[in-house]
Parts: C-alpha cells; structure tokens; sequence
C-alpha cells in the first residue's frame, strides 16, 4: 500500500504537471509558427507607418476612407475588371458607399481611356506611391491617411470576382469598426 507521504508527492506532481505542460506546448506551438491566428481579414495587412505622409504625397481625400488603384500603360482586360469590381465594390457597401472612394493613381503612361465610362476620382502618386501600387494591387487606406491592407493581382475573372468579394468584406469590418471617417 502506498503511504500518505509518496501519495502526496504524487499528487503534487500530477498538480504541477497539469499547469505547466499546457503553458509549454502553447509557448512551443507559438514558437514554431504552428498556430494561426484568429484573423478574419482577407487581404494581407500592410506594416504600420505607411501612410501618405511618409509616401511624400497629400492626400486627395482626407478623412475619408479610400481604395487605390493605378492604372497601367495599357489597360488590358485584367485591368478592366479590375475597373469594374472597384465599381461594383462601391456599389456593394450600400449605405457606407458614401464613406469609401475609389481612388485611381494616373501617372503620364497611364491608359486614360479606359475610366471613359467610370466616374472615379483621380490623383497623381509619388514615385513611392507608384512602387507601392505597382502590379496593379488594390490598397485600402483609412481616413487619417494609413495605408492599411493590400490586394495582389489576380490573374483570372473568377479570381478576381472572389477578391472583390473579399475587399468588400474587409471594408464593411473596418467601416462596422471606425469611428472616423
């Protein structure tokens, strides 16, 4: 029969092995990158202090919030769904369209004719800007002029629907959330 001194040592083992091994595998498991977060964004999220201030640009739209877009040289079709989902990403918002603008960086190769049959506000990026913007991403910024979120290229029409879909989601969080703007 066990005494009550080794049945006691026992218990206190099995005590301190019940409060430590579940903090070492989640410092373990969080150590290694084997956990993925909670995030229900997206798009992926862009380093903090990128901001039009730090691009060396003024913003065209202060306090508001706002999705970038620079058009190529030449607007093939890719970049002319990527016209139509910004517009029917507005659209999309509802009641909120009102708070997000659609931005469209020209710069002097910039296709122009193709915003002929869109009614989107235009803006001239800095160097910065553009090499920010470029392959044609998607960028969200909020009203005090952060960039926040980012959308790479997506390359077929199906892609390109799904990615709307997710801009228009992410902006419906963040507007649910803001306070400004």
């Amino acid at each position: 029969m066990n005494s009550p001194k080794k049945n006691g040592r026992k218990t206190l083992l099995m005590l301190v092995l019940a409060f430590t091994v579940p903090v070492v595998a989640a410092k373990i498991i969080l150590n290694f990158e084997l956990y993925n977060g909670g995030a229900t964004n997206k798009g992926e999220l862009l380093d903090i202090g990128i901001n039009y201030q730090s691009l060396d640009m003024r913003n065209p739209q202060p306090k508001e919030w706002q999705v970038l877009y620079q058009l190529p040289a030449i607007c093939n079709t890719t970049c002319q769904d990527r016209l139509y989902i910004l517009q029917q990403s507005n659209i999309a918002l509802g009641r909120n369209q009102d708070r997000v603008h659609t931005i469209i960086m020209l710069d002097e190769q910039s296709d122009r004719t193709a915003l002929v049959a869109y009614d989107f506000t235009t803006a001239t990026p800095t160097l910065a800007l553009s090499r920010l913007l470029n392959n044609q991403e998607f960028i969200i910024v909020d009203p005090l002029g952060s960039m926040v979120m980012r959308y790479p290229i997506a390359t077929d029409h199906q892609a390109q629907i799904m990615q709307g879909k997710s801009i228009i989601a992410d902006l419906r969080k963040m507007l649910k959330l803001s306070r400004i703007g």
